[in-house]
């Protein structure tokens, strides 16, 4: 999308993106049993610091519990008792796929459901459940910080961040808020300043947050930014959220004199974000898309991914032709909110953000395929995850493979060379 991009749904063009997306085929390596990987992340460490990441944040929520296909929405929508999409065949078996109640996706143990909350012990219970399978384990942060800062003077300060997976308008809007409330915090604690960057590598629709943090970045976006802010501080103040309520007062004003990172950079790495909300690059650093991909179109379209009923029905419970989860949780499709104040918000939120709403427009939606958004480089990495396996726990769809433990060094590789090799 544009600089002042303004809150704008992404274009979602089915049209081959040439240079700005990359193709690749992953090598797994299990770190802790290879010198030569760790050697390796130790170089790569080496680079990201001569660049200037001073941080690196993953940022993650749970694909467990939290509505992650947000089929809620298209269910109270009821698409399949009226309109076109009665009579498309496996329509009916593909939202059975989706459902929580009927993919084998657990939910989370004690009935926990969204928001939750970014602590240890939520972090230490997704561990528990999920392992690294879509979930930056403690386990992966901690191999990360110790092989990328061996032999750093100045080593780079290495966080996780759950987000709450509220999985609608509003929920991506409070937790964007809150993201640049804990970006103001590194900065401030790190003494960031020009030079400086920070990079976040964010799993899942996280990459959305992010995608509404690089709109309020915005300098020149007053008027909508404002009238976004407004919403939530009204929200926050009848819902006894005063945590967003006073974060978006300290910030806001940091946001129009654009100060908030006091001339640090943020650079974005999204894995497996669904095509939804528009970038604004004019705020960001630099900006990458990975998705997990493998070709099975028949029209040459491999930038793609294939969306033909009733096949994906067949092709999706193995993960056949990658991240299932990032092709179908597009604009139409969302949890829902709770309470009837929070539907009234996500409602206003919504009319800014997504032109899209009915179950014939999320179809259409999904239909388009689209891997990349309009806004930054892309890569289409075969995670080696489709083994055969119906056990959704295996690979979730195919949106469990940026995560694992296997997949940091290429990720790390990938990363350092996509955003912060001499051109």
């Amino acid at each position: 999308m544009p600089i002042e991009n303004s809150f704008q749904h992404d274009e979602m063009s089915r049209k081959n993106p040439g240079e700005r997306i990359a193709l690749r085929d992953v090598a797994l390596t299990t770190l802790p049993e290879s010198s030569a990987g760790l050697d390796t992340m130790a170089s790569l460490g080496k680079r990201l610091s001569q660049a200037g990441v001073r941080a690196i944040v993953l940022l993650h929520g749970s694909i467990m519990g939290t509505d992650v296909f947000g089929v809620q929405r298209l269910d109270e929508l009821g698409g399949l008792k009226r309109g076109y999409s009665r009579g498309v065949a496996g329509l009916d078996a593909l939202l059975a796929l989706m459902r929580e109640n009927s993919n084998g996706i657990s939910q989370l143990p004690g009935g926990m459901q969204p928001p939750l909350a970014n602590d240890d012990a939520t972090k230490r219970l997704l561990d528990e459940q999920m392992g690294d399978a879509g979930n930056f384990t403690n386990a992966y942060l901690e191999l990360m910080r110790q092989s990328l800062n061996r032999g750093l003077d100045q080593p780079i300060h290495c966080v996780r961040e759950l987000w709450s997976c509220e999985h609608h308008h509003l929920g991506r809007a409070l937790a964007a808020v809150s993201m640049l409330g804990r970006l103001r915090d590194w900065v401030e604690e790190r003494k960031l300043g020009q030079g400086d960057r920070i990079l976040i590598q964010a799993h899942g629709q996280a990459g959305l947050v992010l995608a509404l943090v690089s709109n309020l970045f915005c300098v020149t976006a007053t008027s909508s930014r404002k009238r976004l802010l407004d919403l939530l501080v009204d929200f926050a103040s009848q819902s006894n959220r005063p945590d967003s309520a006073s974060t978006i007062q300290r910030i806001a004003p940091l946001l129009v004199n654009g100060t908030l990172l006091n001339g640090a950079m943020l650079d974005v790495v999204t894995f497996g974000m669904p095509v939804r909300y528009g970038w604004d690059p004019s705020g960001l650093g630099k900006l990458l898309h990975i998705v997990n991909h493998r070709s099975m179109r028949t029209d040459g379209k491999t930038w793609l991914s294939k969306m033909e009923l009733p096949q994906i029905t067949m092709e999706m419970p193995i993960a056949w032709g990658g991240d299932y989860i990032q092709e179908l949780a597009v604009g139409g499709s969302d949890a829902l909110p709770t309470t009837e104040l929070a539907k009234t918000a996500n409602k206003a939120v919504w009319e800014m953000v997504e032109p899209f709403d009915g179950f014939e427009r999320w179809l259409e939606c999904a239909r388009r395929a689209v891997r990349i958004p309009s806004e930054g480089m892309g890569m289409l990495a075969d995670y080696k995850d489709s083994t055969g396996s119906s056990n959704v726990r295996d690979h979730y769809f195919g949106h469990a493979a940026y995560t694992r433990l296997n997949a940091m060094l290429f990720n790390t590789t990938e990363i350092v060379q996509a955003l912060y090799s001499a051109k």
